[in-house]
């Protein structure tokens, strides 16, 4: 590892990296270190944008996303109720340019986690668009969904995916079609992966 750092002339901060076991299992790994420095050990990480736990369930990511979503609701709250004067169209273009990405981000990958922690975000999107277009109680989530063409969040799992496919697939470069071809994979920690969907 330390010879691999050197060869390209990488430097990696030591304080700012953690040790994640990836299992489904109690025990851990044994200690790591990097550069003589000892490598604290976590439940999870912060990678890009994304939260890897260990038993990469997704549930810190789809928490922290949720959290995020409120706060930027609050702030955008004037713009998105019924006291607001935009219509219908602008505040759902406004959902769709900065809501909706924040939840989006690396769906991909964690859209293999649980139909539980998935239901977090449905719920979060259903919200918005009854805040959107001040529905009745009794206008279903699933007629808004329809009547607004708005994706439910496992319909949008699985557009992303197709989506994602035919752009590796229809790559120039001739490689990345084989990271789609039907490998046997031994999945140790999902039952399910992105491919499946």
């Amino acid at each position: 590892m330390i010879g691999w750092l050197a060869t390209w002339r990488i430097k990696a901060n030591e304080s700012k990296s953690v040790q994640v076991t990836f299992t489904t299992r109690g025990d851990t790994c044994p200690p790591v270190k990097l550069n003589g420095v000892q490598i604290p050990q976590a439940n999870e990480a912060r990678y890009l944008g994304l939260y890897l736990d260990r038993r990469l369930t997704w549930k810190k990511h789809i928490f922290t996303k949720r959290k995020a979503l409120g706060i930027q609701l609050r702030k955008m709250y004037w713009m998105l109720g019924k006291k607001s004067q935009l219509s219908m169209s602008n505040k759902l273009l406004l959902y769709k340019c900065i809501l909706k990405p924040i939840w989006t981000y690396g769906i991909q990958l964690w859209g293999t986690a649980a139909n539980s922690n998935l239901e977090i975000l449905q719920r979060f999107q259903s919200k918005m668009l009854r805040i959107i277009t001040d529905a009745p109680w009794f206008v279903t989530n699933q007629q808004l969904h329809h009547d607004l063409e708005i994706r439910t969040v496992q319909e949008e799992i699985k557009h992303s995916i197709k989506s994602y496919r035919n752009r590796l697939e229809n790559h120039p470069n001739i490689l990345t079609v084989h990271l789609m071809n039907n490998i046997t994979i031994i999945k140790r920690l999902k039952r399910k992966s992105p491919r499946d969907l």
